[in-house]
């Protein structure tokens, strides 16, 4: 087990014991914080990562003592904080790992992401997302959830029809050819971003095969508000808080803005790659 879950682990069951020595349910816990009672059972079971919001409404619901709080902050700090190994995180489990990222999701106004192989989480159809969850799970042999994991990504996918938020989205155009899954799945996928271009809070942009290249594409990079950015690599989940980090990321970002293609160049796009899986559906 890694040191990550572990950890997790341990503040769950922290969390739990404050719980009942409240003398409080799980369901009545979950009322006095608006939540849903299966993320209660998450947190305490250590399929989810309680953030520090968590930990606090928790804490303040539990009546539990200010030092007790305070320590309970710093461990759920110290676990946002961490670059913890990937195979770490999803020896978890997929569909954990999918709630820990909708949480973070719920908390965030304005989205901000560049992805370079696949296609954004919150834009996969479900059986482009099947084909990348069987892939993540045999690369770090992962508990096998991956219907789960599926049913949590569609959930995540809600957050697009919130009129509130702004999601702005970045991939090149060499995304909507690789071959994650197969010809039929990916004309869906297709399909799918064309849907997506139409809404009036997601900015869609592909950066053309002939764009003049601002700088060397060498890795994705999601960032939340302006308080958060996640850099995914192979073995690590890096997340900077720091503003020089954070604005470093959005100044590459809006280069990116600069020379993608938008709308209907965009559209455009997308529709030469569905009419290249057409062909090959043919052949």
């Amino acid at each position: 087990m890694s040191g990550f879950q572990q950890a997790r682990i341990d503040l769950g069951l922290q969390l739990r014991q404050l719980r009942e020595s409240a003398h409080l349910s799980g369901k009545d816990l979950a009322e006095r914080l608006n939540w849903q009672p299966s993320k209660v059972s998450r947190i305490e079971n250590a399929r989810q990562t309680a953030t520090e919001d968590d930990v606090v409404v928790w804490a303040q619901a539990v009546a539990a003592e200010p030092a007790v709080m305070d320590g309970l902050i710093q461990q759920a700090v110290g676990l946002l904080e961490r670059q913890d190994s990937w195979r770490g995180r999803h020896k978890s489990g997929l569909a954990a790992l999918q709630e820990d990222i909708r949480d973070l999701e719920s908390r965030t106004r304005l989205f901000r992401a560049f992805e370079l192989g696949v296609v954004v989480g919150l834009l996969q159809t479900a059986e482009y997302a099947r084909h990348i969850f069987t892939k993540v799970r045999r690369l770090y042999d992962a508990t096998d959830d991956v219907d789960a994991a599926i049913r949590v990504r569609m959930q995540r996918q809600e957050i697009l029809y919130d009129p509130t938020r702004t999601f702005r989205f970045i991939v090149p155009e060499s995304v909507l050819y690789y071959r994650l899954a197969p010809v039929d799945v990916m004309r869906g996928q297709i399909d799918r971003l064309l849907a997506v271009t139409t809404l009036p809070n997601v900015e869609f942009g592909i950066l053309p095969f002939t764009a003049p290249l601002p700088s060397a594409l060498l890795n994705a990079f999601w960032i939340y508000n302006d308080a958060l950015v996640g850099v995914p690599t192979r073995t690590k989940d890096i997340l900077f808080r720091d503003p020089d980090d954070i604005a470093f990321y959005a100044r590459a970002f809006e280069e990116f803005v600069e020379i993608a293609a938008f709308r209907e160049d965009a559209r455009s796009i997308l529709v030469k790659a569905a009419d290249e899986y057409a062909k090959q559906s043919v052949d």
